[in-house]
């Protein structure tokens, strides 16, 4: 099961903001988060805020997460809204229908941008043609399949249900449905995945004809049964040359097939085909996140709701928050997450300062982009970006 959230500070009664953040409400874009933390089995490497039917029912959901956007309503006021992505969990379990309801009720609460970016997460085998129409028609215009791998075998030891084929035959019905935009994510350096079994991953994801494709090196969470397998010493644990060596891999054939990288992990046929939504976290914009256990940040203030979906249902039910706790950032913490995020963008960020002459002595930068004061990370940068953005914010 997932950890504890974060104490913070306690949420007001009515969800309400301080005054200055309010006003801020979407001057950098504004996005909504819909976390549906349902699944039919968990994944063996999976921490995130799930459930599974005998753990929580779906009873009350739907009806709760329209209480919670009726007191966003209440509580900020941004011009409309960008982006939306339905994430979990699995929103695939839920009836398109009940989706289209959520959907509307946002547009109700603070209108949808004209061509605003709506999307939902899918496992391959939870969706069917008719339910990918019924999505479309419902106003979904992005669908992020969890592939993962080609491999039946790596499939196995990540715990997922689908065959290897699905992944990619979904990924054409969401196409021949409507979808504008369609993502297949990754991962690589599962135990017993070979360059060969990811080779056949990175073959399948660019027949499949999809416009973007993320791809994460495995992490192991503590608490996790794929952790729990490590320890035992049932599996070997990640191999850090073996995940650069797939990194480098991913690159090359992605970039081959006409999909640039614009995050370190994301890649994408043309500026278009970005997920606007991922743009709008990483680029300091504001969102509202609407679930049990989702995040949110407005105006410089974070929050985080309850974790489980009854206790979730039943604070709104007493026409509460659903607020667990909250974070008001200061100027430098805001700089920290900017330079955090923004490191790993393809266009980087602005030097501003920053002491950073020894990455590119290390060939970790573009020497280019530093002579036009933009910090921006080569490829063997994005290699170690994480040791890098460590280095620049402590």
């Amino acid at each position: 099961m997932p950890g504890p959230l974060p104490e913070g500070e306690p949420v007001p009664v009515d969800g309400s903001l301080p005054d200055h953040a309010a006003a801020r409400a979407g001057q950098n874009g504004f996005g909504v988060y819909v976390h549906v933390p349902f699944c039919a089995s968990r994944c063996g490497y999976c921490d995130f805020n799930t459930y599974t039917a005998d753990e929580a029912g779906q009873e009350g959901y739907l009806d709760a997460v329209l209480a919670e956007l009726r007191l966003a309503g209440k509580v900020i006021s941004p011009e409309r809204v960008d982006t939306v992505f339905v994430g979990g969990g699995t929103p695939t379990l839920l009836d398109p229908g009940d989706l289209a309801r959520v959907l509307d009720a946002i547009d109700a609460t603070w209108g949808l941008a004209p061509g605003a970016e709506v999307t939902t997460e899918a496992n391959p085998e939870s969706v069917t043609p008719e339910s990918l129409r019924a999505l479309r028609r419902a106003g979904f215009t992005r669908i992020s399949l969890g592939m993962q791998s080609a491999a039946p075998h790596v499939l196995a030891v990540l715990d997922r249900r689908h065959t290897a084929g699905r992944a990619p035959r979904a990924a054409t019905e969401a196409r021949e449905a409507g979808f504008e935009h369609v993502n297949l994510d990754l991962i690589y350096g599962t135990p017993g995945e070979t360059a060969a079994d990811f080779d056949g991953s990175l073959d399948a994801v660019v027949q499949a004809g999809v416009d973007h494709v993320s791809a994460y090196a495995l992490i192991v969470e503590d608490g996790t049964r794929l952790a729990a397998r490590m320890r035992r010493g049932d599996l070997p644990y990640p191999d850090d040359d073996v995940a650069a060596d797939r990194y480098l891999a991913a690159d090359q054939r992605l970039s081959a097939a006409g999909l640039e990288w614009y995050e370190v992990s994301n890649w994408a046929a043309g500026e278009a085909a970005r997920c606007a939504h991922n743009m709008l976290y990483w680029t300091g914009g504001d969102w509202w996140g609407v679930g049990p256990g989702a995040h949110s940040h407005v105006g410089g203030v974070r929050w985080w709701n309850v974790k489980h979906p009854s206790g979730y249902a039943r604070k709104l039910a007493d026409g509460e928050s659903p607020g667990f706790g909250r974070e008001l950032l200061t100027a430098a913490d805001q700089r920290m997450e900017d330079i955090m995020l923004r490191v790993r963008l393809r266009d980087g960020m602005p030097l501003d300062g920053l002491d950073a002459a020894r990455f590119l002595a290390d060939g970790l930068l573009d020497a280019a982009a530093y002579g036009a004061g933009r910090l921006v990370l080569t490829l063997r940068g994005r290699l170690l970006a994480d040791a890098v953005i460590r280095d620049l914010v402590t």
